[in-house]
């Protein structure tokens, strides 16, 4: 993200806030950016005096101004790090009198995860004007394939469609998640290593072969062989793949093809933005546009809510998650 490449240039060129309030839905850029404060301001040696990482779950509003009031010791500045600051909710607002005059030596870094503050309140304002608000934002699914690559390439690894799509499709938009991955692979690949469904399904657990991904395109394909090849591995690995995900992957899927066929432009950039999907998907939904008339698209969607219901135990007499997954794939291919 160019917000936060913009404040790590900053904080290296010195140009430091007396406040970073960093929030919003997205954990993982909130602890880079934290982390990169606490590696970065203070010197090991003077870190044993001056910086402090308290959690809002153990402290008060007061008990913050007053370790941000604090002089350092033998170092230009201090840095007071609170995690889970989201935690101080109910009383975060009676921080804004410091931060209408927070104390130039003090580094205060608040990790208020999960939430935002008002921003029509004093404190939004204070700290706007006196230090840095960041907000995190959840990416969309659709946007995490780009966001593996930049991240690969940034450490001169690249990566196959579909390996990042497999890794997508297991660990969805958790950013955290993601990165762990990326960094287990990168301990075992050399710099310049390309990354490939096959070092993924080896390193990370993830069948190149049986996933929901694979179920889809075989789905769209209406390749029955294959398509029971996969639920059938599906009916033998339950816990790796839950019948109510499949069915909400496959009901996303169905659901994109209902807008695939009102589309007028079914070009392949036209298509992927109304579809929010990357454009390695689009052949895909082309084929699967061809072999599911729109009237049939509709019927699949009404299969797949009554399998949905099945699925939890409504009128399926205690039907295996695999029988109801075989039904449910018997009726849309046939």
């Amino acid at each position: 993200m160019s917000d936060v490449a913009k404040i790590v240039s900053d904080i290296k060129a010195g140009n430091v806030k007396p406040i970073y309030f960093l929030m919003g839905d997205e954990p993982y850029y909130i602890d880079k950016i934290s982390d990169f404060i606490d590696e970065t301001i203070l010197s090991e040696d003077e870190k044993g005096f001056n910086q402090m990482v308290l959690y809002g779950r153990d402290i008060t509003i007061e008990d913050i101004i007053d370790n941000a009031k604090r002089y350092p010791m033998m170092a230009e500045k201090q840095v007071v790090i609170i995690k889970e600051a989201q935690d101080l909710s109910r009383t975060i607002e009676n921080l804004a009198a410091y931060a209408d005059h927070p104390q130039p030596s003090t580094v205060l870094v608040l990790c208020y995860k999960y939430k935002t503050i008002d921003k029509r309140k004093k404190l939004y304002k204070a700290i706007k004007k006196n230090g840095l608000i960041f907000e995190s934002k959840k990416l969309y699914e659709n946007q995490i394939a780009d966001w593996i690559r930049r991240v690969l390439a940034g450490k001169k690894y690249q990566i196959e469609g579909k390996a990042t799509l497999m890794l997508v499709e297991f660990l969805g938009n958790d950013l955290s998640k993601i990165s762990n991955e990326l960094n287990k692979l990168m301990v075992v690949l050399p710099v310049g290593s390309t990354i490939t469904p096959t070092i993924v399904e080896e390193n990370i657990g993830i069948s190149k072969d049986f996933n929901n991904f694979e179920l889809r395109k075989a789905v769209g394909e209406r390749n029955v062989l294959n398509a029971n090849r996969i639920i059938n591995h599906f009916a033998q690995n339950q816990k790796a793949n839950p019948l109510i995900m499949t069915i909400s992957l496959l009901n996303s899927f169905f659901t994109q093809l209902l807008i695939y066929h009102s589309l007028k432009d079914k070009s392949n950039n036209s298509v992927a933005r109304a579809l929010g999907v990357n454009p390695f998907f689009v052949p895909d939904y082309i084929t699967a546009g061809k072999n599911y008339p729109m009237r049939k698209v509709s019927q699949v969607i009404a299969l797949l809510r009554d399998a949905d219901v099945k699925s939890k135990g409504v009128g399926a007499n205690a039907l295996p998650a695999g029988d109801i997954l075989k039904e449910l794939l018997f009726k849309i291919i046939h």
